[in-house]
């Protein structure tokens, strides 16, 4: 077997790994959240991302303070989400978990530079409420190493906004996301550059 017939193999083989992977992590977190994300206006995306929708919810407006709704949220929602995560057939798979802070492109009396700037301050500082507050709700010594070396804020600003016909809907754009990168993606990204 030739070296390019070796690393398309393993290529292969890690992406159906991958994929095996995401597709049990999708059933088991739909299995636990079924009956909860239509209350907290949540939904978990094909790639297991999981959106709060709702900004009402989330924070006031140009604030990173959490909510009360928000906090109730959070208090039911993560330890169950890290129970699923720190099981033993993902757990050693998890390359990040990331809390995404996401925003619409409007902010008052500026130019739209200065707005990817102020939204991406907002952003940002709105995932590490989320992250701290997860974080410090967490009870077990165990967990709280495991997410010292997984757990990530990021703050996307409107870099990624949702769109409705074509058109920027500003509410839905303003939502908090948790997403978990495997290290399968990036072992696949690694024999990728090999082959270039």
């Amino acid at each position: 077997m030739s070296e390019v017939q070796k690393e398309q193999k393993a290529i292969k083989e890690i992406a159906e790994s991958y994929q095996n992977i995401q597709q049990q992590l999708f059933k088991d977190l739909s299995e636990e959240f079924k009956q909860d994300l239509k209350v907290w206006d949540a939904e978990i995306l094909s790639d297991n991302t999981i959106r709060f929708k709702s900004p009402e919810i989330l924070f006031d407006t140009n604030s990173s303070d959490l909510k009360a709704l928000f906090i109730a949220v959070l208090d039911d929602f993560f330890p169950r989400y890290l129970d699923i995560l720190t099981n033993n057939k993902y757990k050693k798979q998890i390359k990040e978990i990331r809390v995404e802070g996401h925003t619409s492109s409007i902010w008052n009396n500026t130019t739209r530079e200065q707005s990817y700037i102020n939204n991406m301050s907002l952003s940002q500082n709105r995932a590490k409420s989320v992250l701290a507050y997860s974080y410090n709700i967490t009870n077990s010594a165990n967990n709280k190493i495991f997410l010292e070396n997984v757990f990530r804020a990021n703050g996307m600003s409107f870099s990624n906004l949702i769109k409705n016909n074509g058109e920027e809907d500003i509410q839905a754009s303003q939502r908090v996301e948790f997403r978990v990168i495997t290290k399968a993606e990036e072992k696949i990204y690694e024999i990728i550059n090999k082959l270039q």
